[in-house]
């Protein structure tokens, strides 16, 4: 434990449970079920609505091997290609093996994905796929309908739930093991103000971290909260460096900030074409599979093409779909673009690569354990190895589903004891993190835009580092100063802190990779080292608040239990 807590009140209220999931997305929900059918007493915790998690907008589907003729093991050869050398092959192996069960039971939950004429599910291609394996749903509403099913069920099993809550810190016992967490419910309900839930077990699938850029597919929610709270607690990350930009994001302007509208890489897989201003094919030649190529080579190439011509994006051609199948298969893009003043039935799409995914994240094993004990990681918040150095594509909805049935199981077979959180932790001591004022969080996004976005050097990375230590320097001196003027204890000064902590771990561990791999791309070593750097890097917090980056000895992840 390093004993930094995020500033704030001491907790006013508690409850007990024997599990708390944090995240209402196919991760934490799928776990939240599982566990309330084994019969644990389970609080599921989320930041805004139970719906509002990144998983309702998924477009393109859930990949799995369930198509005629396709196998478990090309779904991994796949992955493996995409993740560029750095997947765990035997998560990986579990993902593929146990991903078609785990969808047809998503389907017996409720879930309802699109069919052929003759009843099978409808299968297509995305990018890195050399078979249709992606289900999907209402045609490029994927997301939605796995959450409709997920929010239902929950709300059919009458778990408890508290939305519209921030989770703060991690509690713990005097043995420094997971005791539950501290929240912070926003406005009236059941609870209000900074509270507890205590439990032994705590699941965290808090999604990702796409807000640290200014431009992002994710929702205003997915800033990093999950990843900051391990790393408060000792827990160890890994492979930050490696976010994927999603080559394909409509292109709303050059100074447009915040969520931006996905234009699902499935609309590739159906056949439409990146184009220059001139309507030339570039993937052509390319790679193999052109525009079907791995996200990090598809985003690589619309970059170099942006840079070339002196453009702020790319075009996507699919007018020759047709009005009937725009309607049909993509309804949801459709309507995008056309409030955006945009119609892709008669014109090319403007598109341009943003943050999307983060392939990295808390330290996990095949259970889902982190290295600290009680608490589990689970969907993008979670680094099981499966993703290596970029996530093939639609596989993230498959991990949350097949990784959150194996916490389930985990904790439902050990079912550790409640124990009481020690006294600093349940009074809220502990060591304080001075807190950010919630302004600071347009400077953080246009640092990391600037020096940590698609295009990588160290010359950028030294920048946004030196910027992002001067706004934590200035936000830890202002607390030791006389008449301090730090940030009011609230929700968007915590969201913006934790924005800090993870924008600096994610720049340190870019620095230290001096190569390209995957999705972390450096002008400076544009080749990949598999001699030095097929590797991993892995971060925590030490004793003196400093960050330490570690190399592993080899390409696997070191157990996270001593006694693994």
């Amino acid at each position: 434990m390093t004993g930094i807590r995020l500033t704030g009140p001491a907790p006013g209220w508690a409850i007990d449970a024997d599990v708390v999931v944090v995240g209402s997305g196919v991760a934490g929900l799928t776990t939240a079920l599982r566990c309330a059918a084994a019969g644990l007493d389970t609080v599921v915790v989320t930041k805004a609505r139970l719906d509002d998690g990144s998983t309702r907008w998924a477009q393109g589907g859930i990949a799995a091997a369930l198509g005629e003729g396709d196998t478990p093991e090309q779904h991994l050869d796949d992955t493996l290609v995409a993740g560029a050398g750095l997947c765990d092959e035997e998560a990986v192996r579990t993902l593929v093996t146990e991903g078609p069960d785990a969808v047809r039971r998503l389907i017996t939950t409720g879930a309802t994905f699109d069919t052929t004429d003759s009843g099978d599910i409808a299968l297509t291609r995305e990018g890195g796929h050399h078979r249709r394996r992606i289900a999907h749903a209402g045609g490029d509403a994927t997301g939605a309908e796995i959450s409709r099913a997920l929010v239902e069920a929950v709300r059919s099993a009458a778990l408890h739930t508290i939305e519209n809550a921030l989770v703060l810190d991690l509690l713990t016992d005097a043995e420094g093991r997971t005791a539950g967490v501290s929240l912070h419910v926003m406005g009236e309900g059941q609870h209000d103000g900074v509270g507890a839930v205590r439990a032994p077990s705590v699941v965290l699938a808090t999604g990702g971290m796409g807000q640290v850029f200014s431009a992002t597919t994710n929702p205003s929610v997915s800033t990093g909260d999950g990843v900051a709270l391990a790393l408060r607690a000792g827990a160890e990350v890994s492979d930050l460096e490696f976010v994927q930009f999603h080559p394909t994001v409509l292109f709303l302007g050059a100074d447009s900030e915040g969520q931006q509208p996905l234009v699902s890489e499935a609309v590739r897989g159906e056949g439409a074409h990146l184009v220059d201003a001139t309507g030339t094919r570039f993937m052509l030649g390319q790679h193999e599979l052109a525009e079907l190529a791995p996200r990090d080579i598809v985003a690589k190439a619309i970059t170099r093409q942006m840079h070339e011509h002196s453009t702020e994006h790319m075009y996507l051609d699919a007018r020759h779909f047709g009005a009937p199948m725009w309607e049909q298969r993509f309804p949801t893009i459709l309507a995008a673009c056309r409030a955006h003043g945009i119609d892709p039935v008669t014109e090319p799409i403007p598109v341009a690569p943003a943050a999307h995914y983060a392939s990295g994240g808390i330290r996990t094993d095949l259970r889902g354990r982190t290295t600290v004990p009680g608490l589990y990681a689970c969907g993008e918040v979670a680094c099981t190895g499966v993703h290596g150095a970029n996530r093939l594509a639609s596989n993230s909805l498959l991990e949350g589903l097949v990784f959150a049935e194996r916490i389930a199981a985990d904790i439902a077979e050990t079912r550790p004891p409640r124990t009481e959180p020690a006294e600093a932790a349940s009074e809220g001591g502990g060591e304080p993190v001075a807190l950010l004022a919630p302004e600071t969080r347009t400077a953080i996004q246009r640092i990391m835009t600037r020096g940590a976005g698609v295009l990588r050097s160290a010359a950028s990375l030294a920048a946004a580092a030196e910027e992002l230590e001067a706004l934590h320097r200035s936000a830890a001196a202002d607390v030791d100063a006389a008449d301090p003027k730090d940030a009011v204890p609230g929700v968007d000064a915590w969201e913006v802190t934790n924005l800090l902590l993870v924008s600096r771990v994610l720049v340190a561990a870019a620095r230290e990779r001096e190569e390209t791999r995957g999705c972390h791309w450096r002008e400076d070593r544009p080749d990949r080292d598999d001699a030095h750097w097929r590797r991993h890097l892995v971060v925590h917090i030490a004793a003196d608040r400093t960050l330490v980056v570690h190399r592993t000895e080899t390409a696997a992840f070191p157990p996270v239990r001593a006694a693994d």
